[in-house]
């Protein structure tokens, strides 16, 4: 029989067991699901076999699925790894990747991704930028970051962004708050309670910059540097709190607070990294963006790629 098994046919099978289905392992693979389907459908059909079961959630292998996955747990960590020796040779040292961040809740994600990267690229210095950064890019141009991550893209700015992902905002009640009966909430709702924040500048609040400004609503503030502190006051009815849904998770697992949608469509947050054009083609940034967006997809809910 000849063999029509290539690399992409192992990297499609382990993105569909690390996303459950086939529309997120698509997603993950920057493919249509049709050309995904069709895809296994042509590995099935020139072996004879199932490798997984269509209607199963999440994803079951049959055994002949599961004997590729153990081929591609083998390959693909050899090649991926050959390829980063490669570049290596051809250029060195690798150099450093300072990282600052603009968003409290950054860390929630980005240390997780940090540490799978840094197992990839040990010889690159990696570190990020201590304090929470009001301007993060300003620092690349001062030359104390490499990698700046923020939630906007400012054509203004000669920096080159590379897209992470988006993520949906919720607003954080009490049970007993007033507004819990409610399916979502809106611009006015904010109008009347004190809106609970980490101490940032009004136009780096997605709440604020994407739903009361253009509503013209202003919302009394009340800031704090910590996670815990904020859902503690919310949890006590002194005022509404709005985070990434997946920061509030755990606290939404536990019951503690009730998490309602803004705006009948949602909020939507992005997240980009920004950098310096001399250093946006560096082999070990993109690895790290790529690194990121896997990471995160597969890891954080109600995220999607950008």
């Amino acid at each position: 029989m000849p063999a029509i098994l290539e690399l992409r046919h192992l990297k499609t099978l382990v993105a569909l067991r690390e996303a459950g289905n086939l529309l997120r392992a698509a997603v993950l693979l920057n493919l249509t699901q049709s050309a995904l389907s069709h895809q296994l459908k042509q590995l099935e059909d020139h072996h004879g076999t199932q490798l997984f079961e269509r209607k199963s959630t999440p994803v079951r292998f049959t055994p002949a699925g599961e004997r590729l996955l153990k081929l591609a747990d083998t390959i693909l960590p050899q090649v991926a790894e050959s390829e980063r020796d490669l570049v290596r040779l051809a250029q060195g040292v690798a150099g450093q990747l300072r990282i600052a961040v603009e968003c409290h809740t950054c860390f929630d994600w980005l240390m997780p991704a940090m540490d799978i990267f840094r197992r990839r690229w040990p010889e690159v210095e990696l570190d990020i930028v201590s304090g929470f950064q009001a301007d993060p890019v300003g620092l690349l141009y001062g030359h104390r970051a490499d990698l700046a991550i923020v939630s906007e893209i400012d054509t203004d700015e000669t920096v080159d962004y590379h897209a992470l992902f988006s993520f949906e905002i919720v607003a954080l009640l009490a049970h007993d708050h007033a507004l819990a009966g409610r399916d979502y909430l809106v611009a006015e709702d904010f109008a009347s309670d004190t809106l609970i924040t980490y101490p940032v500048p009004d136009d780096m609040l997605d709440v604020v910059r994407q739903v009361l400004k253009p509503a013209g609503v202003q919302a009394a503030r009340r800031t704090t540097e910590l996670t815990v502190a904020m859902l503690q006051l919310v949890a006590s009815k002194r005022g509404i709190a709005t985070l990434p849904i997946w920061a509030a998770q755990n606290y939404l697992n536990r019951d503690y607070v009730l998490a309602k949608r803004i705006t009948p469509h949602g909020l939507t947050g992005r997240l980009y990294a920004a950098c310096l054009p001399e250093i946006s083609g560096k082999p070990y940034l993109a690895d790290f963006v790529s690194t990121t967006r896997e990471s995160c997809y597969l890891t954080l809910d109600s995220v999607e790629l950008l």
